[in-house]
């Protein structure tokens, strides 16, 4: 068994390998280049995932998913086109992301997989492409630091509350190179859509994973969606070192939001005064889950969105669309006002729903309010109650 530490380069087989419509075609033009006429290691681990501009709605994006599909069916490799949804939430889904897997790909976010307790990575499309050919390839072995989540979640705050707070605390680099080990009460007691929503958002700290050991509930539902039963949490060795451990106190925590325009500009939604919004938009990879969607409609149900706000929704996937459709809450969103689209990214890929103008002023589930990442408008980021709230009130306000 080799030892492995901080620093130290290890090659690891891949679990699962993928490429998204974004960079995609450029991984399969990699391929072509530098393995000419032959085959991926193993097709049945190897996949696209569509879910940027989906359905294309540009020349070069159709083009690009073009390319990959022709790849895939020389290849044998499974295509989850323009329908299917959000990359990695389909992985979790299909049971193809399992603790202790590892699975890379050319998403900047697939480290959201540390919600189910595996090693999620996004890499260039050279890299992906060798670990198409290999199957497996190189990783510097980051420090580790634990973060410690003391109290319970109180009434009124969601698993999006405490994933500001933590982003708050920690800052946009707090925790560089590192991976990062989520513990406490309050986390065990998330549900697998607030482990998502937690994970997610491990890049706005500059962590490389945040991994959080799966409890009963979660391992019970990778089980059946992988049809294994001897899947088990990985947890910590016994003794196992931190370069550091931060302690965050959430027992006194209130709903949190992001102020333009940056992720870790986190203050409590009663300090941000009077500030009239023109959109909402619920829907993302941090907070595109069923669970999600519920929310916005018990607090919106028999109500309508303020005149003058465009609400706009984009369920995670295909599956959790249909399941909105089958319990009616796509109907509760309707009524009241909102926009539901397609599955996919939505707002976080440019020129797809949630975009920004000049001016416009947007309460958003995403993961990032950089100047320009959601069109030219100012992002706030907040949970899907808060953005539910403040859709209704035409201005930023918590329930």
């Amino acid at each position: 068994r080799e030892e492995v530490s901080p620093g130290a380069v290890v090659w690891m087989d891949l679990d699962v390998r993928s490429a998204r419509d974004f960079a995609g075609a450029n991984v399969v033009g990699n391929f072509r280049k530098y393995y000419p006429g032959e085959k991926v290691d193993d097709a049945y681990r190897t996949f696209f995932t569509f879910d940027c501009n989906v359905p294309a709605n540009t020349i070069p994006y159709a083009n690009n998913q073009m390319r990959c599909r022709e790849f895939a069916r020389e290849q044998g490799v499974k295509v989850y086109d323009v329908d299917a949804g959000i990359g990695s939430h389909v992985m979790i889904d299909e049971g193809l992301s399992l603790p202790g897997g590892t699975i890379v790909g050319t998403d900047s976010h697939l480290n959201i997989l540390g919600a189910v307790g595996a090693f999620g990575q996004g890499m260039g499309d050279q890299d992906i492409a060798f670990g198409f050919r290999a199957g497996r390839t190189w990783f510097e072995v980051p420090a580790t630091m634990r973060v410690v989540i003391k109290g319970d979640l109180p009434d009124g705050c969601t698993a999006r509350d405490l994933t500001l707070e933590v982003v708050g605390t920690l800052g946009s680099k707090g925790a560089l190179g590192r991976a990062i080990e989520f513990e406490g009460a309050a986390i065990d007691a998330l549900d697998l859509a607030g482990r998502i929503t937690l994970s997610s958002m491990v890049t706005e700290m500059g962590g490389i994973i945040g991994l959080i050991a799966p409890n009963d509930e979660v391992i019970e539902y990778l089980a059946k969606r992988s049809g294994r039963n001897d899947l088990s949490p990985v947890h910590p060795d016994a003794g196992a070192k931190y370069v550091e451990t931060i302690t965050v106190d959430i027992s006194n925590l209130t709903p949190r939001i992001s102020v333009p325009s940056k992720p870790d500009n986190v203050v409590p939604v009663t300090e941000v005064k009077d500030v009239a919004v023109d959109s909402v938009f619920v829907g993302s990879c941090t907070n595109g889950r069923y669970e999600d969607f519920v929310a916005v409609a018990e607090i919106v149900k028999g109500k309508k969105v303020a005149p003058g706000v465009m609400a706009r929704a984009v369920p995670a996937t295909r599956e959790i669309y249909g399941n909105l459709l089958a319990d009616g809450i796509i109907n509760t969103l309707y009524d009241s006002g909102f926009i539901v689209s397609n599955p996919g990214c939505g707002g976080c890929a440019s020129g797809q729903i949630g975009m920004t103008g000049s001016n416009e002023v947007q309460v958003s589930t995403s993961n990032r309010n950089f100047k320009g990442k959601q069109g030219d408008g100012a992002t706030y980021l907040a949970s899907p109650a808060t953005a539910a709230a403040s859709a209704l009130a035409g201005k930023i306000v918590t329930i």
